[in-house]
């Protein structure tokens, strides 16, 4: 039967050395990143992939870390904040917000069908056949909101050849991961697969109780016993199974249905506090405490619950403050007439439930032309607590829910004209999606205490495209694409008082009553929110995208191409208006890309060697206003509005490499570098981001080395050594980058004479013994090492592993939210400490 093999692979993949010894060549790789197949050298486009043989040999587990071996790729779990969700960029485009009011910049799809959001993105690898990444616009061949790349999953398809396997794995911190693999034949032409995984960690982040950690303070206990271990942060018990059945009634005919659930039961997520800097009253009241002391005077929010770092005057022993927390998912507050809805406990938990069911049809109609069709549909809900302050103290607690259930349908016509002288494909897509978000937003810091929806967030996407090829010789081929999408999305804002009343409004402060501000005692609980309940927005937007790609190969080891593609991300919303007016939608960000690259395989196949570089002009960036300057007077702040005001121009080059030198040894390694630099920014939108600014979450530099020695006949077996290494430069967390501002722990922002960089710092400060704190929103650059030593038997039947994780035992950040503006607090999400952990595999 003809191969229908799903887009792309690349070097990474060719080092995966499919579970035998290293190959001494470079192996041919066929992909249909252009709906069609061909060798991977022969495709014009920058792709890597990783089969899941190297996701085994790498020991990764989870979809963003295959960004390590990735260039210019930053995949990273969220924070605390934001649940399950994933940090996804691509070439400096991405999102880090998983609201559904806004778009992902980068598209995630599993055997075809797409993830709208961040929000459970974060996947599992469980039986994949391959993970792919498609850097660059793929406006033309992906659709919306791949404007910096997408990201493709594959799963192992039915064989139906009575194989399996189940593996086990016993690590730090309580690790233990059972995985469980049937392929079996129902009927000649009938074959059904059926996998599972269940993942269970204890969390690696410890939640303290200040009060027994810390005898003779003055901070009361949240602890219902002697012992100081409130809980842990980082906790995963995750069971998910997958039925797969796949008919193969014709040669030509190869139909796929499959199911899926994954359950979550996870703690909460991570979350350290780096600086903490705020007087701790509401409204600047005394008599208003966000924590009343055991003596009955305020608690300040200084640094003695920072437990580590330069912002840290805390006394903690006998733990690594590195990974502590003094968060309790407690807002003691006894409540007053402005802010009653107190106290307010929370569970901490981060839950998932994600299921859904997907419909492939693959179908030769001639030996010209088949048809390829993908009908799914996915639910997820999701619920989440967290507690980011870090501290005793409850300035900032939430609780969330966001439900998503969407059905989508892509048919595809793929065919031959003249001899071959044409490839073609013909197309369209339809996804059509109901979300809703519902949150209890409990923010001290502000004097809110609200709910937030649910919001409904109904949005619909249909597309037609269309990929033509012309076979100009059998070295040369002209490619050209074009997609015509229409957006439309639709969202209703809902804002209620914590027992469902309507918020009341306006503000007594604002009628003129002699009050302190309009959340003092004496106005309307959370009546600065009064009016949005109710309000709507609509967006709606058709889009074009085109592709042509030009090719030439000189001889069987080298092929240069060049390619201009465009993309776009989908509009959105305000999700977060005080006012009415904040209520606006915002444009689609676009990209014209031109880029140029080189696929070689030397030396007789020993080594493959593939560059790429890029530019690329970024229009109509969306970033947040904190002053809604186009409104009226009293209209313009509070303002936390994503508007389309910016624009840049981003360069960069990618570099993989793949070295036989000698039988049983491999190397692979990729470089990237990437430039980007902002053209403009409306100097009255109030983002808070300079021209010398960059987006977030991405590095100038990054790379990556993976190395691997195989030694036959050893126990009956092969003996494998691994190592593999990545490295990525600094990154700035946010759009406007913080390197580094001095914050005084007096500061007053009353003051006359404020420096121009505290500008919009709102709280007084907390005091403590260190007179200067420094906040900001910078990672330093890092490097991690991992290392794998295996042994397979000849037969494969038996395996066993012994991994180390951060062998270098490196700390590190994986994301950080500077709030010391608003909130008077910076906190961070260290990544896993060393760890070491051991696999028993058996294949049958």
């Amino acid at each position: 039967m003809r191969a229908f093999v799903c887009a792309g692979a690349s070097l990474a993949a060719l080092s995966s050395l499919a579970g035998a010894s290293a190959l001494a060549q470079t192996d041919e790789i066929v992909v249909t990143a252009q709906f069609r197949e061909q060798n991977l050298q022969d495709a014009p486009l920058a792709i890597t992939a990783i089969t899941g043989d190297m996701l085994e040999r790498r020991s990764q587990t989870e979809l963003s870390q295959i960004a390590r071996q990735a260039p210019n790729v930053t995949l990273a779990g969220q924070n605390q904040e934001y649940g399950s969700a994933m940090i996804a960029y691509i070439r400096g485009i991405g999102q880090n917000d998983p609201n559904f009011a806004v778009e992902p910049g980068v598209g995630i799809y599993i055997d075809d069908v797409y993830l709208p959001t961040l929000t459970g993105s974060l996947l599992d690898l469980m039986d994949v056949d391959r993970v792919e990444v498609l850097r660059g616009p793929q406006g033309t061949l992906a659709g919306r909101n791949s404007i910096g790349g997408a990201i493709k999953l594959y799963s192992e398809k039915p064989q139906g050849d009575n194989s399996g396997s189940f593996q086990v794995t016993y690590g730090s911190y309580d690790r233990i991961d059972i995985r469980g693999i049937y392929d079996v034949p129902i009927t000649e032409n009938l074959a059904m697969r059926v996998s599972g995984v269940s993942k269970n960690e204890t969390g690696y982040i410890k939640r303290l109780d200040y009060a027994l950690t810390h005898p003779g303070t003055n901070v009361p206990t949240q602890a219902t016993g002697e012992d100081p271990v409130l809980g842990r942060d980082g906790g995963v018990a995750i069971a998910g199974g997958k039925i797969a059945l796949r008919w193969q009634p014709t040669d030509n005919v190869d139909i796929n249905l499959s199911g899926d659930y994954t359950r979550e039961r996870n703690d909460a997520g991570v979350s350290t506090l780096l600086y903490a800097n705020a007087e701790g009253l509401l409204n600047d009241d005394p008599s208003r405490p966000w924590l009343r002391g055991t003596d009955g005077m305020a608690i300040p929010y200084n640094c003695m619950f920072v437990a580590s770092g330069p912002n840290s005057c805390d006394t903690l022993t006998g733990y690594d403050g590195r990974y502590v927390s003094y968060a309790t998912f407690n807002n003691l507050y006894p409540g007053d007439p402005q802010f009653p809805y107190n106290p307010l406990t929370l569970d901490p938990h981060r839950d998932m439930d994600n299921y859904g069911a997907a419909l492939t049809m693959d179908i030769g109609l001639n030996d010209n032309l088949s048809m390829f069709s993908v009908t799914s549909y996915r639910k997820y809900k999701t619920d989440w607590s967290y507690d980011v302050d870090g501290s005793p103290l409850a300035p900032n607690l939430l609780n969330q829910t966001q439900t998503n259930e969407q059905w989508s349908q892509e048919i595809r016509l793929n065919g031959q004209l003249f001899d071959d002288f044409v490839d073609f494909t013909i197309g369209g897509f339809y996804f059509d999606t109901d979300s809703f978000y519902t949150g209890r937003i409990n923010i001290a810091y502000a004097e809110l205490d609200f709910i937030h929806g649910p919001d409904p967030t109904p949005s619909t996407n249909k597309a037609v495209f269309g990929n033509v090829t012309f076979n100009l010789s059998d070295a040369l081929h002209l490619t050209g694409g074009v997609r015509n999408s229409w957006d439309k999305k639709e969202y209703l804002y809902r804002r209620r008082n914590p027992d469902l009343s309507p918020v009341e409004g306006p503000c007594n402060f604002f009628l003129g009553a002699p009050l302190a501000g309009p959340t003092d005692i004496g106005n309307q609980p959370n009546c600065l929110l009064f009016g949005v309940d109710g309000t709507t927005a609509t967006f709606k937007n058709s889009q074009l995208d085109w592709r042509v790609a030009l090719d030439y190969r000189f001889n069987e080891e080298l092929l240069v191409y060049g390619q201009i593609a465009t993309g776009y991300r989908a509009g959105g919303f305000n999700a977060r208006p005080f006012f009415p007016s904040q209520a606006t939608p915002h444009v689609p960000e676009t990209i014209t890309s031109y880029e140029l690259g080189l696929k070689s395989d030397l030396f007789d196949n020993r080594l493959r060697l593939n560059l790429a570089g890029f530019y690329f002009p970024y229009d109509d960036i969306v970033l947040n206003s904190t002053v809604c300057l186009d409104l009226p007077v009293g209209q313009q702040t509070p303002c936390l509005r994503p508007s389309n005001v910016g624009s840049a121009k981003v360069k960069g080059f990618e570099a993989e490499a793949a070295f036989y030198p000698v039988e049983g040894f491999s190397f692979d390694a990729s470089l990237s570098y990437l430039d980007f630099q902002y053209k403009e920014i409306d100097p009255t939108a109030g983002t808070g981001v300079d021209l010398g600014d960059i987006t977030p979450y991405t590095p100038e530099w990054q790379y990556s080395i993976g190395a691997q020695y195989d030694i036959q006949n050893v126990w009956g077996g092969e003996l494998s050594f691994r190592f593999d290494g990545s490295y990525q430069s600094q990154i700035f967390t946010e759009a406007g980058n913080v390197p580094g501002t001095l914050v005084p722990n007096d500061f007053d922002p009353t003051a006359m004479d404020i420096p121009e960089e505290l500008l919009g710092y709102g709280l007084p400060g907390g005091g403590g013994p260190i007179d200067v704190l420094v906040a900001d929103n910078l990672i330093e650059g890092y490097f991690l090492g991992n290392a794998r030593i295996m042994w397979n038997s000849a037969d494969d039947n038996w395996g066993i592993a012994f991994e180390i994780q951060n062998m270098f035992d490196k700390y590190y950040l994986t994301t950080k939210v500077n709030d010391a503006a608003a909130v008077g607090s910076v906190y961070g999400s260290p990544g896993k400490p060393r760890t070491f952990a051991v696999t028993l595999r058996r294949n049958f």
